[in-house]
């Protein structure tokens, strides 16, 4: 069969073409997904990666500088306890920051899931609605 007879044979009505044309897009917009994913993950990673080697490489060439002009970089025990500590805090808020982040990543996918759920169900609804409507105003033949 030639395309042309394959495609006189298929349904030109407007919901056909319609849903043919809806299953082309999110077709499109599924393969993509992945893509912007791994993309996304690797700027995070690059962005991450030269932001540590900004920082170690301020405090290594201030290391060098101080070394080199003489000046005292010894701190009191109580500040070090103090940095130390600081940091301590910083890393329970963001670990608690990532906690409430995925937590609401999760909880918006299954609010979506449940609204997809709900308007399957609706369109069944809606569905059984109009078959009786239909069923109660078809003239019945004998």
């Amino acid at each position: 069969m030639s395309k042309n007879e394959t495609t006189q044979t298929k349904s030109q009505d407007v919901f056909s073409v319609s849903q043919e044309n809806v299953d082309k897009i999110f077709h499109g917009i599924k393969q993509s997904v992945p893509q912007y994913h791994q993309s996304i993950t690797n700027v995070q990673q690059e962005y991450l990666q030269a932001y540590e080697n900004v920082v170690g490489s301020t405090i290594s060439l201030q290391k060098e500088y101080v070394k080199k002009a003489g000046i005292a970089a010894n701190i009191p025990e109580a500040t070090l306890k103090v940095i130390h500590y600081a940091t301590e805090e910083f890393v329970k808020a963001a670990s608690i920051q990532n906690q409430v982040t995925l937590a609401t990543i999760d909880a918006t996918q299954q609010n979506i899931k449940t609204f997809n759920d709900n308007a399957k169900s609706f369109a069944d609804l809606n569905r059984n609605i109009l078959q009786s409507w239909i069923s109660a105003f078809t003239a019945k033949t004998n």
